[in-house]
């Protein structure tokens, strides 16, 4: 089997990777066991790079074009697909080995509208003007969240089962954690009891990225 090729945002940080979107196609292509290389691309470059390769353009609300990583190159089967839930679901058709979609729960996620974080919601980054309000919202999303793992059985949205909604918290978390202050994700981390601090390590540790 050919490795995978996934296109990334390059970054300063160490490791590169800190996206979260990006991060989502990462996380389930390492709970698959599938090989997969990374390529970095400038954010400046984005357009050139996935124009080049002729992945597809992510549509704005306003209904204009925007080239966006991440993408993923398959070259076992000739495909380029773009988007990080499209990527899920592509993956999970591909290799269902090691199910992110349990029980037919695919539509049911494609369904949900609300993720902590997810970028189709407009919970600002916790460093804008009102950032007080922002903080309380932030926070505010995280208890919802958590209910959410309160009413399971389990360590997992889904109780006891594994899933690409617990990929899709991980990564957020991720992302707050890689470009926030170090007392700012404290401050995260230490909401519900240091759940999401856990709930990142066990979803790490899950897709062997610990």
């Amino acid at each position: 089997m050919l490795p995978l090729v996934l296109y990334d945002i390059l970054s300063e940080l160490p490791g590169n990777n800190w996206s979260s979107n990006p991060a989502k196609p990462r996380f389930v292509l390492s709970y698959k066991d599938l090989p997969f290389v990374t390529l970095w691309v400038e954010y400046s470059d984005i357009p050139i790079a996935m124009k080049s390769i002729g992945a597809k353009p992510n549509k704005r609300r306003d209904g204009s074009e925007v080239y966006t990583v991440p993408v993923l190159s398959d070259p076992n089967t000739g495909s380029l697909i773009t988007d990080s839930l499209e990527i899920a679901s592509y993956l999970e058709k591909t290799y269902p080995e090691k199910p992110i979609f349990p029980n037919n729960s695919e539509p049911l996620i494609r369904a949900a509208k609300f993720f902590i974080g997810a970028r189709s919601i407009d919970i600002p980054l916790p460093w804008d003007a009102k950032r007080d309000e922002d903080w309380e919202l932030l926070e505010k999303g995280y208890n919802t969240a958590y209910e959410w793992y309160q009413k399971s059985d389990g360590k997992w949205i889904m109780g006891n089962t594994f899933s690409y909604a617990d990929i899709v918290v991980a990564c957020e978390l991720l992302w707050y954690k890689r470009v926030l202050k170090e007392d700012e994700w404290a401050k995260i981390s230490s909401w519900n009891g240091g759940k999401w601090a856990q709930v990142l390590a066990d979803v790490e540790k899950e897709c062997k990225l610990a």
